[in-house]
């Protein structure tokens, strides 16, 4: 499959959620602003995929496809770039979101951890736009 609309939307959203991320990081909703991230990391990759007519597997992260691409791309280290942050944020996904038994999510995530989830989601961002318009 290989729908160029869908993968521009996908990116398009992803663009648009590091607002509502940065509206997060002000309140200081730092778990909030890693899970968040996470999702905008993976709705990017996954639209970067989709531009390379890969269909984007059916889970969180998606580094092992992003492999793929280190051939078709003129950079593949902004191809490891991706795949190290979609890594490191998908650990989170879960744990910033429902917390466990011994983990509360807003007493667990500081604003370091929020600030360094927001900036990996600016540079996926970033990363994906300038391989697609390459």
């Amino acid at each position: 499959m290989n729908n160029k609309s869908l993968s521009s939307d996908y990116v398009k959203r992803a663009k648009i959620r590091l607002s509502a991320v940065e509206t997060l990081l002000h309140h200081k909703g730092f778990a909030d602003v890693v899970r968040e991230s996470q999702e905008i990391v993976e709705l990017a990759c996954k639209g970067l995929l989709r531009h390379f007519g890969i269909e984007p597997a059916r889970v969180h992260d998606v580094s092992v496809q992003l492999n793929e691409l280190q051939e078709l791309v003129s950079n593949p280290n902004n191809i490891a770039v991706l795949i190290k942050i979609s890594k490191s944020l998908r650990r989170d996904r879960e744990l910033a979101f429902y917390g466990s038994e011994d983990l509360t999510p807003s007493e667990f995530y500081n604003e370091s951890d929020a600030k360094e989830a927001f900036q990996s989601a600016q540079e996926v961002v970033r990363v994906v736009l300038e391989i697609i318009k390459g």
